[in-house]
């Protein structure tokens, strides 16, 4: 399963396994849209209710925050895997092994 998931952050170097890659990756796309989507409804009921709760019972501490806050820290995350983090190419494998070789 390990290896699988290695083969997964290494550029594919034939057609079959880029095209694999790129459907991977726009369904990690779309999967963090929809994460978004539903973290940007959850928190706005989430502030609802609290707005609800502050006007008729005087002005309560603002616990949403807290879930805005954590659960903002994970969209980080999930964004960087998907917008930043880039596959391992054929060149830096190289380099790695090459740096090893030389370490010897």
């Amino acid at each position: 399963m390990a290896d699988t998931k290695l083969m997964d952050e290494v550029v594919g170097e034939s057609e079959e396994m880029r095209r694999e890659q790129a459907l991977r990756r726009i369904k990690k796309r779309r999967d963090f849209h929809a994460h978004v989507f539903v973290y940007l409804v959850v928190n706005i009921a989430l502030w609802g209710i609290w707005s609800v709760i502050a006007v008729t019972s005087g002005s309560p501490s603002p616990w949403p925050v807290w879930v805005t806050l954590g659960w903002g820290l994970i969209v980080m995350f999930n964004a960087w895997d998907v917008y930043v983090r880039r596959p391992i190419t054929e060149d830096e494998i190289r380099q790695e092994i090459d740096r090893f070789d030389q370490g010897q």
